[in-house]
């Protein structure tokens, strides 16, 4: 979130992000950088809230100065502050436990109110007074252990308590984890930042069960820490980003090879060769097993989260699921067979059943190490099918684990990444780095290269006066731009109609195809401009046959000016009718004869086609009217009274 404000203006964090310097130093480079108070804010500056929350004051004071806020409060946090807010209105007094110095602690109890404290310490809860009515909050990373028993010591202070587990899920799942792997590890590491609350509580709950030392990058790992260990864990905290883990693993990764290959030249008799086994001696010469040995072997059974494979040794190896493949997969059947022979690498001699673990993806990785290397470097269009959809990407599996950023998927807007999930998509390696088990890859930048030959294909095919279909594929207020198969070409708003049109979505919607003419191509600059009225018959063509002088028409009145009104005759058609020829007396305001969607009629007196002008006349229709009327009544007349027009004249001569 931050990453994208800060392309939208100056942005700044109040205080650092996460708990993790390396990042905060990234993000410092992209320009976003944290501050202390709100005083260190400009007006008008974007503000992203941390993980952690504030106090409503911050929200208060920011609307106030017009700082625009970004929050990324944690879900579990916001949950804890709404708590915090309505029990304090309530009148109870809110126990929040966890570090009093955090900045979580410091929102929630801001939210709390005055009638809020923090304690940390079974300690500190057996010092409290007697309280009548009280609530109990935890810090979203707090153990669940020592959250249990502060409860149950608070319990002892009040006869009207109310609990609410407030532990992020998430984090007590990761906990456990790392102490379930503690359990199992000679050694334990724990990678993240020294200053991060949940990475510390991570280390100290490994510390029970196994040596175990933190360590914010690889730089700090010590070779001596693993000297007698046969098998090392490896956990991180949640603010550690994917990039130092993979670091740290690969530095231990290192280590380890680095020690097995001095262990093989210490003791050269070890084999590395497949089972021997001849009728001649009838002796059973097992495969030499060791940490990092690589094993040939078959796949033997398939359960749902192992694969066991027969190794010649004393007992099976057993491949767990997240070691099976550089991605995860649903279903291992999908990725072997029984009767498969692979190859594996030995990551432990013996597990607590007496199996051998192993890691398939190890050596796949090692075997496509220089196959990869070639794709880079060749440039060369392969192709994968997407195993795991990620936060920001796809993840597909090339012996080593690829990653296709959001952005590098489509040219446009991938949008939702989940559709993509079992496609096999068209890839080009963009970056490969073997020490650090980076693979970047990207199927954008093929569709851009094919993009950009259709584009020049088009360009030089492309004549003014052609006609083309093409896909609207975006609107906006002066126009639509039209996918003619590889280049964009401008259909104006000016020139999609005959008549006039407020904007281009009364005429077309997007992924409308639609025939439009070539108007103008500059090959030099790229661009196409098309018409779609062009296609399309004048209607002023024959405007002079359908509505000739003298005739009475009928139409709406559309629009309304000083001077007169206009009628809508036809689609793109309109006649005027003068304010002078309005009606058979004096107009002072046009409103006051006709309005605005009226159908009226009247009588053409002027057509010219070329001028695109038809004047009307109300007026003149009104009296041709009167005098068809007129001369009606006189034919009415007995016979005796009759007069001829030419006897009146006579008459009046005579008078004179």
């Amino acid at each position: 979130m931050a990453e994208n404000a800060v392309l939208e203006g100056k942005t700044v964090t109040l205080g650092s992000l996460i708990h993790n310097q390396q990042v905060v130093d990234y993000l410092k480079s992209k320009g976003i950088k944290p501050v202390d108070s709100l005083e260190e804010i400009a007006d008008g500056e974007q503000l992203v809230i941390r993980s952690h929350g504030v106090p409503p004051e911050i929200y208060r004071e920011s609307q106030k100065r017009n700082i625009k806020l970004i929050d990324a409060t944690c879900p579990y946090v916001q949950k804890a502050q709404k708590l915090a807010a309505e029990l304090s209105k309530d009148n109870y007094v809110v126990i929040v436990v966890g570090d009093k110095d955090h900045p979580e602690v410091k929102g929630i109890l801001g939210w709390a109110g005055e009638n809020s404290l923090a304690i940390n310490t079974i300690e500190q809860a057996k010092e409290l007074p007697y309280i009548p009515s009280m609530a109990v909050l935890a810090q979203t990373t707090q153990h669940p252990g020592t959250f249990s028993e502060i409860v149950e010591e608070l319990r002892k202070h009040t006869d009207n308590l109310i609990v609410h587990n407030t532990i992020c899920k998430a984090t007590e799942e990761r906990q456990a984890a790392a102490q379930a792997l503690a359990e199992k590890v000679d050694v334990m590491i724990v990678a993240g930042g020294r200053s991060s609350s949940n990475t510390r509580k991570l280390a100290a709950i490994c510390s029970q069960k196994t040596p175990t030392y933190l360590i914010e990058t690889a730089a700090e790992i010590q070779e001596i820490w693993f000297k007698d260990a046969n098998c090392i864990g490896l956990t991180a905290g949640a603010s550690t980003p994917d990039w130092i883990i993979e670091e740290v693993y690969t530095k231990m990764s290192e280590i380890l090879e680095k020690a097995n290959e001095a262990l093989v030249e210490e003791t050269p008799e070890v084999r590395k060769e497949d089972d021997v086994n001849t009728m001649e001696n009838f002796e059973h010469e097992l495969p030499s097993i060791y940490g990092g040995a690589i094993v040939n072997g078959t796949v033997v059974k398939i359960t749902e989260d192992e694969v066991f494979v027969d190794i010649g040794w004393k007992s099976e190896g057993v491949i767990p699921r997240e070691e099976l493949t550089a991605t995860q997969i649903l279903n291992l059947n999908e990725a072997v067979k029984i009767g498969d022979k692979i190859s594996a690498m030995v990551t432990r001699v013996e597990n607590n059943e007496g199996y051998t673990v192993l890691s398939r993806k190890k050596v796949a990785e090692y075997e496509a190490r220089e196959r990869l290397a070639a794709l880079a470097e060749s440039k060369e269009e392969i192709q994968a099918k997407v195993t795991e959809v990620t936060k920001g990407g796809l993840l597909v599996d090339l012996g080593m684990r690829g990653f296709i950023p959001a952005s590098q998927i489509e040219i446009g807007y991938a949008g939702d990444l989940n559709k993509y999930l079992g496609q096999t998509l068209r890839l080009r390696v963009i970056e490969y780095n073997p020490a650090k088990r980076k693979l970047i890859l990207s199927q954008k930048v093929i569709l851009e290269e094919e993009q950009a030959e259709k584009r020049e294909q088009l360009l030089a095919s492309l004549q003014e006066g052609d006609v083309v279909k093409g896909i609207v594929r975006r609107l906006t207020d002066f126009g639509a731009f039209v996918d003619l198969g590889g280049i964009d070409g401008l259909l104006h708003i000016s020139d999609m109609a005959f008549s006039r049109i407020n904007h281009p979505s009364e005429v077309v919607k997007v992924n409308d195809e639609v025939e439009l003419q070539v108007l103008k191509v500059d090959r030099d600059k790229g661009r196409i401009s098309l018409g779609l009225k062009q296609l399309k018959p004048d209607p002023w063509s024959n405007v002079e046959q359908k509505y000739p002088v003298g005739s009475i028409i009928q139409g709406k009145v559309v629009r309304i000016a000083p001077f007169g009104a206009f009628v809508q005759l036809e689609d793109a058609v309109d006649g005027l009718i003068h304010i002078s020829q309005l009606a058979d007396r004096r107009v002072a305001k046009v409103e006051d004869v006709v309005k605005v969607g009226e159908m009226i009629s009247a009588k053409v007196i002027e057509c010219k086609p070329e001028e695109k002008r038809i004047s009307l006349s109300i007026r003149e229709m009104i009296a041709d009217a009167q005098k068809a009327s007129d001369q009606e009544a006189m034919l009415n007349q007995p016979e005796d009274i009759k007069i001829t027009i030419g006897d009146a004249i006579g008459n009046i001569e005579q008078d004179k």
